[in-house]
């Protein structure tokens, strides 16, 4: 059920980061990687199962919103895709 803003002491502005800003150049993640890495946590960062279900949940909306920012492999096998930003939006991003 919607609320009335004055319900809540503090709003705070929606910032949604960008690949380049989250991910590092050179690097491909995968989805859960690119999750912890949106909490501003280490990749390899160990979290409970339900937690990590949440975040995964939580970064497949960003990813397809930022898909024209990212690159992907071509996953083999069982493997799973692993995922980067891409050179357009590193290069976007030292240009602001």
């Amino acid at each position: 059920m919607p609320r009335p803003k004055e319900d809540f002491d503090v709003l705070y502005p929606y910032q949604m980061y960008t690949p380049a800003e989250v991910l590092e150049p050179d690097l491909m993640y995968t989805v859960p990687e690119i999750g912890r890495r949106l909490q501003d946590l280490a990749p390899d960062t160990q979290l409970e199962e339900e937690t990590e279900a949440r975040i995964i949940a939580w970064t497949i909306p960003w990813l397809i919103y930022h898909q024209e920012d990212m690159v992907i492999n071509d996953p083999e096998g069982d493997d799973p895709g692993y995922f980067g930003v891409s050179d357009e939006a590193v290069a976007a991003l030292d240009e602001d």
